[in-house]
């Protein structure tokens, strides 16, 4: 796993907006991941919805950034105890790619995978209704490889874990299945306000 400054925490500090046993890392964005940062450029880039859908599809980068422009601005929280506050990311709302694909009525459950092989798992509620992002942008700039460019997975009100880095589809399921993190462990869902951080919590 490739670390740096986030994983040992801090204390936390009284902040609105900062939930349970999280602390600002101001201007720190630390850099965790299960794997090696790959190399991958936006002409290798594809992303994939597929599984319990009526129109499986699959779209280059081209393809996805001709799609109607998204952004999210707010916070973000990462399980290991560091919240960002005030973060700027571009790309475009995944519910713009489950238009396209048409999710059929018996999908409640969503498998993320990335370029490298990381999986995580997701309620597809938590999906739907502008609260995920494909993202390639941050602060106004091409999002930086080490924390998942060309494109990531932006899933902002859960556990930045569940934001996959190097986002390569989603694959709908009419059940849960554990990615990565979920089962080496760590809560199926990962809601920052109830401090879902691991199985049990």
């Amino acid at each position: 796993m490739n670390v740096t400054r986030g994983f040992t925490g801090r204390r936390s500090t009284h902040r609105p907006g900062l939930p349970p046993g999280q602390y600002d890392a101001g201007d720190d964005w630390p850099v965790l991941s299960a794997e090696v940062t790959p190399d991958l450029t936006p002409a290798d880039w594809s992303f994939r919805v597929d599984g319990l859908v009526e129109r499986p599809r699959a779209w280059s980068w081209d393809e996805a950034r001709a799609m109607p422009a998204s952004a999210y601005r707010g916070d973000i929280h990462c399980v290991t105890g560091w919240s960002k506050f005030g973060v700027r990311f571009g790309g475009v709302s995944l519910d713009a790619f489950l238009d396209v694909v048409r999710p059929q009525g018996s999908a409640t459950h969503a498998l993320a995978y990335s370029h490298t092989g990381y999986t995580t798992n997701l309620p597809l509620d938590d999906l739907t209704g502008g609260k995920a992002w494909i993202a390639w942008e941050y602060d106004g700039k091409p999002l930086p490889a080490e924390h998942g460019g060309p494109a990531r997975l932006l899933v902002p009100h859960l556990y930045f874990w569940k934001s996959a880095k190097w986002i390569a589809g989603i694959t709908l399921l009419d059940h849960e299945e554990q990615g990565f993190w979920e089962g080496n462990g760590y809560h199926e869902r990962g809601n920052p306000w109830e401090e879902q951080r691991y199985s049990g919590d």
